[in-house]
């Protein structure tokens, strides 16, 4: 197996990690706190998660492109609250209500930013030792 795609492998078993420890972490804080400190935390763990998923799709995917597309995904559900249709479809499928929402709320896009700053700020962490491969032709 190549470097490459070891380093693939345990980029996406440490997304999936994130993943799972994102979900409970949402969970965790819906069972401690109430109001906007779980509202606001959800929607920044909301992209945290939406992140996880990029890298477990593109493990390759570099962490500001990660942030980026994670926020772009979650500014894109929010936006799309304003046509009615996941409050329409909320009405019928849990999975759409966790997934899409329901209702518009602007402050949301300030939360889904940090979250991405925080999801990026991990990837660059998780990141900074890692080198790509020397091949024949860079040696």
């Amino acid at each position: 197996m190549s470097e490459r795609r070891r380093t693939a492998l345990r980029a996406r078993g440490v997304a999936a990690g994130a993943a799972v420890l994102t979900v409970a972490a949402g969970l965790g804080v819906r069972t401690v706190a109430d109001g906007a400190v779980a509202k606001y935390a959800g929607d920044a763990l909301y992209t945290v998660l939406v992140c996880a998923l990029v890298v477990l799709c593109a493990p390759r995917v570099r962490p500001l492109a990660v942030a980026g597309a994670g926020l772009g995904i979650s500014w894109a559900v929010e936006l799309f609250q304003l046509t009615g249709v996941p409050a329409e479809l909320s009405e019928r499928s849990t999975a759409a209500r966790l997934v899409l929402g329901s209702t518009f709320n602007a402050p949301d896009l300030l939360w889904y930013t940090v979250g991405a700053a925080a999801a990026w700020a991990v990837c660059a962490a998780a990141t900074s030792g890692v080198t790509a491969p020397r091949t024949a032709a860079s040696r």
